[in-house]
């Protein structure tokens, strides 16, 4: 795919979800699996805007972090 073609496929093919923790304000980042099973990401409030992709074992490792609160420093 051409990089304006993977665009649209972003736009209109993948389901994107959002956390349930997400505020009203649509600040949020949203998830949605590649067919090839990476995990693309994207800013909820620029849906038009760059995604970021990521294997599932990146993806893995971040979540376990985040659950282990190794980020929590972060947020203080």
């Amino acid at each position: 795919m051409d990089g304006d073609g993977l665009t649209d496929f972003w736009r209109q093919e993948l389901v994107w979800q959002k956390s349930r923790r997400s505020n009203p304000s649509g600040n949020c980042v949203e998830m949605a699996e590649l067919p090839t099973g990476e995990i693309a990401v994207r800013n909820s409030r620029y849906p038009d805007g760059p995604v970021l992709v990521y294997t599932r074992e990146e993806v893995e490792a971040f979540v376990g972090g985040a659950k282990d609160g190794d980020f929590d420093h972060m947020l203080v």
